[in-house]
């Protein structure tokens, strides 16, 4: 009698874990215990979590950390959580968290689908950004893309009401993707109204590949939805 396959899981990333530096790898080793957390230790009290009441902003898939951590500690009265699986990015994030100090900042190292059904409450969130995301340009591989309905609609349980999920890409062809799915959430309305797409936020830090894009002439779309 054969054994049932188990369907696989169709994930939005590819982990090239890369080289650690040293000062990466003691990052890692001196403040992962400190500022992670993930889905073995079941569903957080973001309050317990950073030992205090105040919004809480998830970024999903930081990279090296340079925004997010910018953004951290340029606003040290709100809280962020930031999702990422290049372990070389986290090892960078929490580097700079130590030089800085930070203590409005934990780190998820997980598939961001699981740390969100498994970690986050829900209506917590006072918004969840996703800047940049790997855009699977070839059609066979759209199926990767993070941003799909049901996703989307996790998302939606975890913020608040009034809360947002702001999205930046430079890819016209997945922001077309992207509005297309946010439009049809009916727990949504797209802050921009009828002009589709926001002015890029002066609160969005510029990253080091936006900048290169730029020089090359690429346009970037940014779109921002609210809670109902």
């Amino acid at each position: 009698m054969n054994e049932p396959k188990h369907k696989r899981t169709v994930r939005s990333f590819v982990r090239r874990e890369g080289r650690l530096t040293p000062g990466q790898q003691k990052a890692l080793d001196t403040y992962l215990p400190l500022y992670g957390f993930g889905p073995e230790m079941g569903m957080q009290d973001l309050s317990q979590l950073f030992g205090r009441e105040a919004d809480t902003v998830l970024e999903i898939g930081f990279g090296m950390g340079a925004s997010l951590l910018e953004l951290a500690a340029a606003n040290p009265a709100t809280n962020y959580i930031g999702i990422e699986v290049h372990r070389p990015g986290v090892g960078a994030l929490l580097k700079g968290v130590g030089e800085l100090g930070l203590s409005n900042l934990r780190v998820a190292t997980e598939d961001a689908k699981e740390i969100l059904a498994q970690c986050i409450p829900d209506n917590s969130l006072a918004c969840v950004q996703i800047f940049f995301p790997d855009p699977w340009p070839k059609k066979r591989h759209h199926k990767r893309r993070l941003v799909q309905q049901p996703f989307v609609e996790l998302i939606i349980s975890k913020l608040k009401p009034g809360g947002t999920l702001h999205i930046a890409t430079d890819w016209q062809n997945y922001a077309e993707h992207c509005l297309e799915i946010l439009q049809n959430c009916s727990g949504l309305s797209n802050c921009a109204g009828e002009q589709l797409y926001i002015p890029r936020p002066e609160s969005r830090p510029m990253t080091k590949y936006e900048r290169r894009g730029e020089r090359l002439g690429h346009g970037v779309w940014d779109m921002l939805f609210a809670k109902r």
